[in-house]
């Protein structure tokens, strides 16, 4: 990757970025995919072991012969991007202002294994819904910024970047960008940022629209007398919760353990293949989404194969994993019991998503303003219903400025 740099340091260190990968980059990585040594699989058996062999031996095709990373380049350069250092790690950021002078900050958080590319259909209808059929009252100045060690902000080179440290960096790049006031959406990693954000800079924080609550689950075997308490609605949607996680906890929690016990061990082999990087993020675009099959049924596969290739170029396998790490072991603030957050929330629930929240457990922790539930959608909310998504931050931000 190159930079542009200015012709003198900015005094506010931020640093015009354009995205030029060198093709012997390219080469390498197909190299690399056609010289794949490709592991059995037992017939029949779906995706209960993890991805089918057949399934990634055509998805590894199309990357190989028909995938265009420098239409993927082209289209993430539309925006204008910069990068700056904040607490001493490197921070990549798109910044998409509104053509509206009276928009709203906004700044969207991807989780992992997402990224900027997560935002690509929604940064548009947001900063200029005018052009997109809606009203330029709810228009917004939008900041993408890259969570340290993911990606174009990777890797980091010390310890603690859990999520508290990375809301404080968002709240110090949003001053030096001249924003005072402004408004956090977030889903995954994003929402736990988000939230944070929220609770620790009230005072600047318009407001926190998030697309996941972490906690907001029910995590244990529900008790009679818990039960009792709720209205027959609820109730059952607590036993769904619990359910929901249990199954997550038997089955798909892996990966999560691995990242927070040995993200360095694993580092290797995703940061040395291609393919094994591809499929360890794949397996939960197809879990994770509103899919029955394959995940190209909610999300489109070079938006997806996009999404893989900054892990993969960057080589941020092990960096990215380590926030997990981070939140296991964390001391002082980090692993102090957080304390309610202020800040005025709306929480938009898609049906997929693996962590199904309980609203008395919700309005526990957060100043819940609005909550929206939706008949289709999944984990990665901006990607698989855009519209749906930027509807909803539209009418949170436009009840908070009527309520004045």
């Amino acid at each position: 990757m190159t930079t542009s740099p200015p012709s003198s340091p900015p005094a506010d260190g931020i640093r015009p970025f354009r995205l030029s990968v060198a093709q012997s980059a390219l080469d390498d990585l197909h190299d690399r995919l056609d010289r794949t040594r490709w592991p059995d699989g037992l017939p029949g058996a779906g995706w209960d072991l993890g991805v089918p062999p057949e399934y990634l031996r055509e998805l590894v095709h199309h990357w190989r012969h028909a995938y265009d990373w420098r239409a993927a380049e082209a289209r993430l350069n539309a925006w204008p991007q910069f990068t700056t250092t904040v607490d001493g790690a490197t921070v990549h950021f798109a910044h998409v202002r509104s053509p509206e002078p009276d928009a709203t900050p906004l700044v969207l958080t991807h989780g992992w294994p997402g990224s900027l590319v997560e935002f690509l259909d929604v940064v548009g209808p947001l900063t200029d819904p005018a052009a997109h059929g809606g009203d330029p009252a709810d228009a917004f100045h939008v900041v993408v910024p890259g969570i340290p060690g993911f990606g174009l902000s990777g890797p980091t080179r010390d310890r603690g970047w859990e999520a508290g440290r990375v809301a404080d960096a968002w709240a110090e790049l949003m001053g030096r960008l001249g924003y005072e006031r402004f408004g956090a959406q977030g889903g995954d990693w994003g929402a736990a940022i988000s939230r944070e954000l929220g609770r620790a800079h009230p005072e600047r924080v318009v407001g926190v629209h998030l697309n996941l609550l972490p906690g907001a689950q029910q995590t244990t075997e529900p008790t009679e007398d818990e039960l009792a308490a709720l209205d027959p609605a609820e109730r059952e949607r607590t036993l769904t919760s619990w359910r929901r996680w249990t199954a997550w906890e038997r089955e798909g929690a892996g990966y999560a353990v691995l990242h927070a016990t040995r993200p360095q061990t694993l580092a290797y082999a995703l940061t040395d293949s291609p393919v094994g990087q591809l499929a360890w993020i794949v397996e939960k675009f197809q879990e994770w989404t509103d899919s029955e099959e394959v995940p190209e049924e909610a999300v489109d596969r070079d938006r997806l194969l996009t999404n893989v290739m900054l892990y993969w170029l960057t080589g941020t396998a092990g960096s990215s994993s380590r926030i997990y790490y981070e939140r296991a072991h964390a001391t002082g603030r980090a692993a102090a019991p957080a304390e309610p957050s202020t800040a005025p929330t709306a929480l938009a629930v898609f049906p997929a998503e693996l962590q199904l929240p309980l609203r008395h457990r919700a309005e526990r922790t957060e100043n819940i303003v609005r909550w929206t539930e939706f008949d289709r959608g999944g984990h990665f909310a901006a990607m698989e219903e855009p519209d749906l998504l930027v509807g909803d931050v539209r009418a949170f931000f436009r009840q908070l400025r009527e309520k004045g």
